[in-house]
């Protein structure tokens, strides 16, 4: 019975599961943006993007259904990147206020006066806005959760790629 539930979640299926995942947690930062009126800031910009960089990588991994091992390293790679883009957020918003950076040009700005190499700098550097917590849920603020969950489904990736049961699936 533990091969089959582990062989139902491998392969195709598994990458399906982790597109859904990531499909979700965009739907709910939309809900957050335009029912919530939440406007995201430079670094919640980036980190859908790794988001959407996700979906793509699982969504190819259930659509082609080979290369799991390629397809789930990009995965965790773009899981790692927005890692790194979450924990940059989190550690802006534990700073004192006094220690927070000033607020900036919006993205828009940027695009259109900076050149590309420069306006990917502040964007990552963050601002003042992206320190504000403006929504939590027990306890964690929304960079929290997304670097929870880009740790998870990180992980997730490197088993759905290295997993030995994954040869398997075809057979059942």
């Amino acid at each position: 019975m533990k091969m089959k539930i582990a062989s139902l979640v491998m392969g195709r299926t598994g990458f399906a599961m982790g597109a859904v995942d990531c499909a979700l947690l965009l739907a709910f930062a939309y809900y957050l943006q335009y029912v919530e009126g939440l406007q995201p800031c430079p670094l919640c910009l980036i980190q859908r993007g790794f988001f959407y960089a996700m979906l793509v990588f699982f969504a190819a991994g259930a659509l082609h259904g080979r290369w799991f091992p390629l397809y789930g390293g990009l995965a965790f790679l773009a899981a790692a990147g927005g890692a790194a883009t979450a924990s940059r957020q989190v550690w802006l918003q534990s700073l004192p206020p006094d220690k927070v950076p000033q607020c900036g040009p919006d993205l828009f700005f940027m695009l259109e006066n900076f050149p590309l190499s420069r306006t990917l700098e502040k964007l990552f550097y963050g601002s003042g806005e992206c320190a504000a917590i403006d929504w939590t849920f027990l306890g964690l603020s929304i960079a929290g959760w997304s670097l929870v969950c880009f740790v998870a489904l990180g992980l997730y990736a490197l088993w759905l790629a290295f997993s030995k049961t994954r040869s398997t699936v075809g057979r059942i």
